[in-house]
């Protein structure tokens, strides 16, 4: 008897309040470090209505202009006027930041070593599902919004910045079959009628970015489910950065760590763990070691080491589990230094990574742990 299983994975759109504190807080880490590569960033956002505040601690040898930053951003996603109720131009800013306690920093950086910025576990996941190496209802999630962005912007007095999509994938004995359900959500002026929006999406959304094979007869799609969604962003609910950690990752098919990423400068292997963890399972998927594969790297505060590497192939590995972590030890560098090098993370590359998912994003240029450069040095434990 076939196995019919189904997985659902959601991704938002630049404008949810969440999303938009992700971007205010990246944007902020990418001006620092273009000025000074070594800065200490911990840049935490809040929104709500007509109001943003900026806290944490930064400690760098340079200043930027946070105001100007994070209006820009807030134009730059669609609250640039009254029509959508939070407007960039006019919100009220807040600013309440301080310098890294020096508990964390005598840690984190000496004349010796890059100690790990904070203790923790993060995760890493690839598997052949899909071109990206990501599982496919997170990777048709994200593709919807960013669809939905750039089509918003061509009806700018129609649709507004926030929304969300959901994908449910049907699977037959583990397998992908079709796409089961969509469901989207997104900001509309008061004036465009349900049937008005359901047309535009489906026929500028959801047709052009859904396989036509993945479609069926008897695909669910679900546009503006309760019929209205005029009040969005800030001034619907409050945005905090940090708060939409499942969709930055892998949408709920893997695990995620105990930190988000945004707003965090690479000493911060709550991000760098995790960028470095997704960059071995990928190239360990695409070098053919596993089809499927979740890494797990763990950290204590101010050491160099991780304090252990756990690696789960769902029984898909050629080789034994342990001695994948073997050939992790040996051919990646996972000490913060190293995984900053490796990776080259001290350059202004954030900000693209607060939308629409850090990973499965082969196009973004300087998204170096989404490389498969190891391939060829991998595929001879093959042998």
């Amino acid at each position: 008897m076939k196995k019919i299983s189904y997985f659902t994975s959601e991704s938002v759109m630049a404008g949810h309040p969440d999303k938009m504190c992700d971007q205010i807080s990246d944007a902020i880490l990418d001006a620092i470090i273009a000025k000074d590569s070594k800065a200490h960033v911990a840049c935490e956002t809040v929104a709500t209505e007509g109001l943003i505040m900026v806290t944490g601690e930064i400690t760098a040898n340079t200043t930027v202009d946070y105001e100007k930053i994070i209006r820009k951003t807030v134009n730059d996603i669609g609250y640039c006027n009254d029509l959508y109720g939070f407007n960039g131009n006019t919100c009220k800013v807040l600013l309440a930041l301080k310098k890294q306690s020096p508990d964390i920093a005598r840690g984190v950086e000496t004349d010796k070593v890059t100690g790990a910025g904070d203790q923790g576990m993060m995760f890493g996941y690839a598997c052949n599902e899909t071109e990206q190496l990501m599982p496919l209802s997170i990777t048709l999630a994200h593709k919807l919004v960013k669809k939905l962005d750039e089509y918003r912007r061509t009806v700018p007095e129609q649709l507004g910045p926030d929304g969300k999509a959901q994908v449910t994938v049907e699977y037959e004995d583990g397998k992908v079959k079709k796409v089961d359900t969509i469901v989207v959500s997104v900001q509309h002026v008061a004036k465009l009628t349900l049937e008005e929006c359901k047309t535009m999406v489906t026929e500028y959304v959801i047709k052009q970015v859904i396989p036509k094979e993945m479609l069926k007869s008897d695909t669910k799609i679900y546009i503006n489910p309760t019929g209205r969604f005029v009040e969005g962003g800030p001034t619907a609910d409050a945005g905090l950065t940090g708060r939409k950690i499942v969709v930055d990752t892998y949408g709920g098919y893997a695990s995620h760590g105990g930190g988000a990423f945004s707003g965090k400068d690479p000493t911060k292997v709550d991000r760098t763990g995790a960028y470095m963890a997704r960059y071995i399972a990928k190239n360990l998927v695409a070098a053919g070691l596993a089809d499927k594969c979740q890494i797990e790297l763990a950290y204590s505060i101010g050491k160099e080491e991780p304090v252990s590497i756990h690696i789960d192939s769902f029984g898909t590995s050629k080789l034994e589990e342990e001695d994948l972590v073997k050939i992790v030890r040996k051919e990646f560098p996972l000490t913060p230094a190293g995984m900053i090098e490796e990776l080259d993370l001290r350059k202004p590359v954030y900000q693209k990574a607060a939308s629409y998912g850090h990973f499965g994003r082969d196009e973004v240029e300087g998204f170096h742990w989404e490389r498969t450069d190891k391939v060829d040095k991998l595929k001879k434990y093959c042998k």
